[in-house]
C-alpha cells in the first residue's frame, strides 16, 4: 500500500548506512502509528526527524533502538536486527522521558551508567564539563530543571562514544546559548564518523541537520538533502515545504 503524502526521495543508489528501515509499520490498538515507513540514516551525518507531535518520530526511533516491536518490515542497525545483543551496545538512546534515578546526583547518575557501560571515570568528568552540569554536579536529578535533566540524558547516551545516537527532542528546554553548543557537539560527531538522529518538531532546527526525515501521520514525506528539500516542492521555506508535502492532494 503506497503512502498517501507526496513522498520525495532524493537517495541514488545505495549508501553506507548505519540504520536501515525496510517497509516498516506499526499499528498501535487502532492507530498507524508508522506506515511502510523505508529509510537509511548514514554514518558521519546528522538526520533531522522532524514532524508534529503524533507524527511517529518517537515511535521510530524506539523502533530503531529495540523498544518498539513493529508490526511489520525489518530493522537492521549497523548490520545488526534492531534490538538485538549485537545492536544494543553500539546506540546512544536519549528518549523524551529521562532515563534517570531522580534520588541520585548528576555525577552519581553518570557513575553509574558509566561502570555498567565499563567506561572510565574521566568520561564522566570530560562530559559534566562539556555539557556545563559543573555546577548542577552533585545536585539530585529531581531538583534539576528541564534543560538540565536534557543535558544529564544526553551525557548518559554519550557515555560509550556510541557510533549510532537516537536524541529524541535533544535541545527542548535550552536557552540560546546551550543550544548552540549543543548542535557544534553533534557536528563535530558527524565529523568523527558518528551518525545522528535528531528529532524535533521545531523546523528551524533542520537549518543545523544535513539530511532530513519529515514524517506526518506516520508517513513518511520527505527524504533527502536539507537543501534541497524547499526547492522539490517549490516552496519558500523548510516549514512551508512540509505544509505544502503534508496537504498534497486534499481537495
Amino acid at each position: 500500500m503506497p503512502p498517501r503524502f507526496g513522498f520525495v526521495s532524493h537517495q541514488n543508489g545505495p549508501v553506507a548506512s548505519a540504520i536501515h528501515l525496510n517497509d516498516v509499520s506499526v499499528t498501535l490498538g487502532e492507530v498507524h502509528a508508522l506506515l511502510h515507513v523505508g529509510v537509511s540514516f548514514e554514518r558521519g551525518t546528522i538526520t533531522g526527524l522532524l514532524g508534529p507531535s503524533g507524527s511517529g518520530k518517537t515511535t521510530l526511533m524506539r523502533a530503531i533502538v529495540g523498544t518498539q516491536r513493529v508490526t511489520s518490515g525489518s530493522i537492521t542497525a549497523l548490520d545488526a536486527p534492531a534490538g538485538s545483543a549485537a545492536a544494543r551496545p553500539l546506540i546512544g538512546y536519549m528518549s523524551q522521558a529521562a532515563a534517570l534515578y531522580p534520588d541520585l546526583s548528576v555525577q552519581e547518575n553518570l557513575e553509574y551508567f558509566a561502570t555498567i557501560l565499563d567506561c572510565p571515570r574521566s568520561r564522566v568528568t570530560e562530559l559534566i564539563d562539556q555539557l556545563e552540569l559543573g555546577p548542577r554536579a552533585h545536585a539530585m536529578v529531581r531538583d534539576l530543571s528541564g534543560g538540565e535533566t536534557n543535558r544529564t540524558s544526553l551525557a548518559v547516551a554519550l557515555l560509550a562514544r556510541p557510533p549510532v545516537l537516537i536524541l529524541d527532542e535533544p535541545t527542548v528546554g535550552l536557552d540560546p546559548l546551550l543550544r548552540r553548543s549543543l548542535w557544534l557537539l553533534f557536528h563535530e560527531l558527524a565529523d568523527s564518523g558518528t551518525a545522528l538522529v535528531v528529532s524535533s518538531h521545531v523546523m528551524d532546527e533542520a537549518l543545523q541537520c544535513d539530511r532530513l526525515v519529515l514524517l506526518h501521520q506516520g508517513q513518511l514525506l520527505y527524504d533527502g538533502p536539507r537543501d534541497e528539500l524547499a526547492s522539490s516542492v517549490g516552496a519558500a521555506s523548510i516549514e512551508d515545504a512540509y505544509i505544502a508535502l503534508a496537504t498534497k492532494g486534499r481537495s
